[in-house]
């Protein structure tokens, strides 16, 4: 994967989520998410608008819980998900990105033999998780300190999960912060597992597959198994937030 390939102008907050969305290549980004599992969507936030976000940690309320990971053998670090409504800049982008990852996921699950096929817009996909029992939104901030890492996982919350996830890196490494690498393993039937380690600047995204992933083989398509995880941070404090489109039961 050529992890910059997808260019874009610097986000500018007078931009509306649509349409810093729409100028990438998503045809390049359907292709990197096909082929590895994951693609970078470089400078989907501002400068100014990810200090905005990291500023908003301190501020409970925000959020609807505060997890201590260590507490529950994710790892070590914390993270806040927020409550409805959301900030508008995250709202906004998740809106506007999901149009675009649908039409990824919907492939994925015909070559995959999975007969759900997620509808047009966001809003028909949260009603559809909210009839399901699913309400509680599930877009997170995470915070880490030296030592702190996030162990691989999967962010399954319900029966209905959307396949595809986006993180955006709020901090500058080298900076803000060393270590913190966002890792991603795929495990493949009767074959050694893959690790794909993505290197992002701040304000850029990396969409990922949640759970499955389809491979073409030599007798057709097969499912590889996705975790992501963050490695160990060095040096500083590292930010992230996580859009998760699919909420929580």
């Amino acid at each position: 994967m050529s992890p910059r390939s997808s260019t874009i102008s610097p986000a500018s907050a007078a931009e509306s989520a649509e349409d810093r969305v729409a100028v990438y290549n998503w045809q390049a980004l359907a292709g990197e998410l096909s082929d590895y599992g994951c693609a970078v969507l470089l400078n989907l936030l501002s400068a100014d608008e990810c200090r905005g976000i990291v500023g908003l940690y301190s501020d409970e309320s925000h959020f609807r819980s505060h997890v201590h990971m260590a507490r529950h053998g994710f790892g070590k670090g914390e993270y806040r998900y927020f409550k409805y409504p959301l900030p508008q800049v995250i709202g906004a982008v998740r809106t506007a990105l999901y149009p675009h990852l649908a039409t990824i996921a919907n492939e994925w699950n015909g070559r995959m033999a999975i007969p759900e096929r997620y509808p047009a817009t966001h809003a028909s996909f949260l009603k559809r998780c909210h009839d399901a029992g699913q309400g509680r939104p599930t877009p997170l901030l995470l915070q880490y300190v030296p030592g702190d890492f996030n162990c691989l996982h999967q962010d399954l919350y319900g029966d209905l999960a959307f396949p595809i996830q986006v993180a955006i890196l709020l901090s500058e490494p080298g900076q803000d912060f060393t270590g913190g690498e966002f890792v991603l393993t795929e495990q493949r039937p009767r074959m050694q597992s893959r690790a794909e380690v993505v290197p992002l600047r701040q304000g850029d995204a990396v969409a990922f597959a949640v759970h499955n992933r389809p491979v073409q083989g030599s007798k057709g398509n097969y499912r590889v198994n996705l975790r992501h995880g963050v490695s160990r941070v060095r040096s500083g404090m590292r930010h992230t937030v996580g859009i998760i489109f699919h909420d929580a039961a």
